[in-house]
């Protein structure tokens, strides 16, 4: 008797011993998260980005064309993250110009010489690194950004509605920058108006490059979870084979750019 008694007593203190320390660590822990969330409040008030995930939504203006990309970015450190982006633009030539066919009423504008639409696709890697914190909710955050990597340009064909004065192939036709239609592409007398969006899909081809970026970030959004601000940058793109965007024009094979752009964007 004297033995089960002593069995249930050193039970009771070891299982009372086992519920203490489970609630002492559970104390511990609660702490631990008590601790961080005033800090991660702190920081925020201070203006420290504190995150782990970064998505970033852009719509820029370029020197030479315009386009719109989408960026993901890992916390390395407190103030380094890695990104990941992906930009769609179209280049441009600067002699381009839009003007009135004979069909100017009802017909689209058209650019006389161009003989091809160009969008560059990026993939790029690089890192985000922060330079100056906000200082305070209300403040900006300034940080420098830079990445590189592959560039997927597709080079698409520009077409034209055109009144053709051959009695053979006479009438209105939609003709590109190629065979016998090439001098009826460059003659301004029988152009109507520009094709449209609509022509030159299924004739894409596809030219490979390289490109490296690097642009300063302003960000002013008042909280931490959401992203508003400003990026001024500068890219080079550089492709094996030449790029025909226009006749009469130097085809080019290396594109440099300045850019600004909006961003906007949530982190967590």
């Amino acid at each position: 008797m004297k033995k089960l008694s002593l069995i249930i007593i050193l039970t009771s203190l070891a299982i009372s011993s086992f519920a203490q320390d489970r609630q002492e660590e559970k104390k511990a822990k609660k702490e631990a998260k008590r601790q961080k969330a005033d800090e991660m409040v702190r920081q925020a008030e201070e203006g420290t980005l504190v995150y782990q995930k970064q998505s970033i939504f852009g719509i820029q203006l370029r020197t030479n064309g315009y386009g719109f990309f989408y960026e993901m970015a890992k916390r390395k450190n407190s103030r380094t993250a890695n990104i990941y982006r992906i930009d769609f633009t179209e280049i441009k030539n600067s002699k381009e110009e839009k003007l009135l066919g004979g069909s100017f009423i009802f017909g689209n504008p058209y650019v006389y010489g161009k003989i091809n639409n160009f969008y560059p696709v990026t993939l790029g890697f690089g890192q985000q690194r922060i330079l100056g914190q906000k200082g305070n909710k209300n403040g900006v955050a300034v940080a420098v950004v830079y990445n590189g990597g592959l560039s997927i340009g597709l080079l698409r064909p520009y077409y034209l509605n055109v009144d053709d004065p051959d009695p053979a192939t006479g009438g209105q036709r939609t003709i590109k920058y190629a065979g016998a239609d090439t001098t009826l592409f460059l003659d301004q007398s029988a152009i109507i108006s520009g094709a449209g969006l609509g022509k030159g899909w299924g004739e894409i081809k596809i030219k490979p490059g390289a490109f490296a970026k690097v642009a300063m970030r302003f960000d002013y959004g008042r909280f931490n979870e959401s992203v508003s601000g400003l990026e001024i940058g500068m890219s080079l793109e550089f492709y094996p084979s030449k790029i025909p965007l226009m006749a009469y024009q130097d085809d080019k094979q290396l594109f440099f750019q300045g850019y600004i752009a909006i961003l906007f964007g949530r982190r967590k």
